[in-house]
C-alpha cells in the first residue's frame, strides 16, 4: 500500500487534531498540521507531500494564496477542500484522488 503524506491546513486546532486522528488511523497515512500560511508554503516546497487538505477558519485570501502556491511546485499535490461531513466523507475525498488505494472487500 502506498504511504500518503497529507498536510492539514486550517485555523481550528481541535478540528485539525480530529482530522489528524482519523487520517493516521489508516495504515500508511500520515498527517501534518499547519496553521500558518508562510510555514505551510515552506513545508510544501521542502517536503514530498501527496495531499493538501484545506480545513475551516482560513480566509479567502489564504485559500487563494496557498492554492496559487501549488502551481509553482515541482511535484503534483492533490487538493481537498474539507469543511466537515465526517470521517466517511474525508476518506472518500482521499480515495477519489488515489482510487488505487480503495480497500477491496
Amino acid at each position: 500500500m502506498k504511504n500518503l503524506i497529507i498536510i492539514l491546513f486550517g485555523k481550528n486546532e481541535e478540528i485539525l487534531h480530529t482530522l489528524q486522528r482519523i487520517i493516521t488511523g489508516t495504515s500508511g497515512w500520515q498527517a501534518v498540521i499547519q496553521q500558518d500560511l508562510s510555514t505551510c508554503k515552506k513545508y510544501l516546497s521542502s517536503y514530498p507531500v501527496d495531499i493538501l487538505l484545506l480545513s475551516s477558519g482560513l480566509s479567502t485570501l489564504e485559500e487563494t494564496e496557498i492554492m496559487d502556491h501549488l502551481s509553482y511546485l515541482d511535484h503534483p499535490i492533490g487538493l481537498i477542500k474539507h469543511y466537515g461531513g465526517g470521517s466517511g466523507l474525508l476518506k472518500n475525498e482521499i480515495y477519489s484522488l488515489f482510487p488505487d488505494l480503495i480497500p477491496s472487500k
